[in-house]
């Protein structure tokens, strides 16, 4: 009986999360994206939902969804933090590639600038939490399950020209950035240019990345400015978490 009353709880907050997901929906800007970036077959099933405000710049690139097609598989704008009020000022500048591997979950006033000829892909169950900021000008690759905590940024150039003071030798203003799946990054991270981080790890807040951590094997916590390895064997537990974050965080 306590097992029936369980699962009956769970269909009905299901039931009540999605209707008020529902009413949510920002229904122009959502339908508008769809049949913009899709083909018919597609945006009929409305795979994109936006909710809340936010500002197309330009959508003169490409977005791809490599996973079979549901409706609201990748939502723009949830409110799935403690905190629910928005700014309203996220935006979408896309002129090179965008990739989703399957839902995908992006918190208020997120921001994405994906610029001429780069390629931005997000794994299956990845997520961006409010007031991230996206910008790609070569390649930033982020894994499956890969949780993005709020205000933080990752960013794959130097924005200006840069050299060596000693050398005059010039310093790439871009290089590409690679997050590893299972990644659990708390808030205000910020992940620049060369960044990799391997499977299972946990970056702590605050905390600079900008070098490739694979080395350090994986379930490590990785913290400070610049970041360094703090602790071994640690990970999120990702077994307890996932029925819980699928339940939570529904697809329409």
């Amino acid at each position: 009986m306590i097992e029936f009353l369980k699962i009956a709880y769970r269909k009905l907050r299901s039931f009540y999360h999605r209707i008020k997901l529902y009413y949510s929906v920002n229904w122009i800007k959502t339908i508008y994206f769809n049949f913009k970036k899709f083909p018919l077959s597609i945006a009929v099933k409305l795979p994109v939902f936006f909710y809340g405000k936010v500002t197309f710049q330009s959508l003169k690139g490409e977005v791809i969804i490599n996973a079979p097609i549901k409706r609201g598989m990748i939502g723009y704008g949830q409110r799935f933090e403690l905190f629910k009020k928005e700014k309203g000022v996220a935006e979408i500048f896309l002129h090179g590639k965008l990739v989703f591997n399957g839902n995908m979950h992006i918190g208020k006033d997120v921001s994405i600038y994906v610029g001429e000829n780069a390629y931005c892909e997000f794994g299956y169950m990845s997520c961006l939490g409010s007031d991230v900021k996206i910008i790609c000008i070569n390649k930033i690759k982020i894994g499956d399950w890969a949780r993005i905590g709020y205000e933080s940024q990752i960013v794959d150039t130097n924005s200006h020209p840069m050299k060596n003071s000693l050398t005059g030798e010039d310093i790439p203003m871009t290089a590409p950035i690679h997050i590893g799946t299972h990644n659990s990054i708390s808030n205000r991270v910020s992940i620049r240019l060369n960044t990799r981080t391997p499977d299972y790890c946990v970056i702590g807040s605050n905390t600079l990345c900008n070098k490739d951590y694979t080395n350090l094997g994986s379930n490590i916590l990785l913290g400070g400015v610049p970041a360094k390895l703090i602790k071994k064997e640690y990970t999120r537990d990702w077994d307890k978490e996932r029925e819980l974050l699928e339940d939570f965080l529904i697809i329409i």
